[in-house]
């Protein structure tokens, strides 16, 4: 068989409803020369008809349907059987405008000593409406891409990135310590050995909805965000990961002793703590217990009060109770 010039690698669990017109985007791209890998990861739901459906229509899917193991096992599976050198990842809730294939080979052949190339994004709802997104766009450029991490500003967008297969083989591909934030910590691991940034258009839309994974694992998430910084730090200060080898992230409260000196976990809660105060999931799961120890620690009560109050409408009333009992001791001492 060719060599495909790109491997796209879409995992797909449940995902019927935005599947089709995800799939219709990659096909309708204006660089067709790439295999499309399809991976199937145990969906219960109509995912499989759709698969089987499309890739009848076209030689270049091939799916792959196996038992649900979860997205990171599943993005490095599609890693170790794509067989083209550049991979092109796609969320089976997005699309991918026409001519973001052809604007990222490009923009590769062109600039070699960079590994990685996202797109910015256009922020859409789940009917595919306009969504207003505040904030920093992704870097244009490597100095920006490091300026970035230093401040906590975004890096890429991971259903926008093109990357170079044999670099992220090289540090080892996704972790799966870091899940619900994979592609985070695989960003800071690569900055290491290669340049990374995104083109200035918006050449793929994001799709916001309640389902997705940032929504319904909004605490795990940004706990393993701060923990993957902590380890980037680590590594640019010539130190070794404590976390480079971990399948899993401890509890909070083992982090000093993973990384051997006192004041790490409060670190992290310090970190975490003012991401949550507007997650509905969060502060219905272990995000609020981050969020009490970090009154009870010293942390800044700026726009705590008015958490009490949208617990109160969130329907956690014991819980605005608790943290408005914390606040008030903590305002005391």
């Amino acid at each position: 068989m060719t060599t495909p010039a790109i491997s796209v690698a879409m995992s797909v669990f449940n995902g019927e409803r935005f599947l089709a017109p995800a799939i219709e985007s990659i096909l309708a791209q204006t660089f067709g020369d790439f295999e499309f890998l399809i991976l199937d990861d145990g969906s219960h739901d109509g995912t499989r008809a759709i698969l089987e459906r499309f890739a009848a229509r076209d030689g270049r899917i091939r799916p792959i349907i196996r038992e649900n193991r979860g997205l990171v096992a599943s993005l490095n599976q599609l890693l170790a059987e794509a067989r083209a050198p550049l991979v092109a990842r796609m969320d089976a809730d997005d699309i991918s405008l026409p001519d973001r294939f052809a604007r990222q080979i490009a923009f590769l052949a062109g600039n070699p000593d960079y590994g990685v190339v996202g797109t910015w994004s256009e922020d859409i709802d789940e009917f595919g409406r306009s969504y207003r997104m505040h904030g920093r766009e992704q870097p244009d450029g490597h100095g920006g891409f490091l300026a970035a991490i230093e401040n906590g500003w975004p890096l890429l967008c991971h259903s926008s990135v093109m990357y170079r297969r044999e670099p992220v083989l090289a540090v080892g591909g996704y972790h799966s310590a870091f899940r619900h934030c994979e592609d985070l910590d695989l960003w800071l691991r690569l900055a290491g050995v290669t340049k990374l940034c995104s083109i200035p258009e918006r050449l793929i839309r994001y799709r916001h909805y309640a389902g997705q994974v940032s929504c319904r694992h909004a605490t795990e998430q940004h706990i393993g965000a701060a923990i993957a910084r902590l380890a980037y730090d680590e590594r640019k200060a010539g130190r070794p990961d404590p976390t480079a080898h971990l399948t899993a992230l401890p509890p909070l409260d083992q982090l000093d002793a993973l990384f051997a000196r006192e004041g790490v976990a409060r670190a992290v809660r310090a970190r975490v703590a003012p991401a949550l105060l507007y997650s509905r999931s969060a502060l219905g799961d272990n995000g609020f217990d981050l969020l009490v120890d970090y009154v009870r620690e010293g942390g800044g009560q700026t726009g705590l009060w008015r958490t009490v109050g949208r617990l109160v409408r969130f329907g956690e009333p014991v819980r605005a109770a608790r943290l408005a009992a914390t606040l008030t001791r903590a305002r005391a001492a």
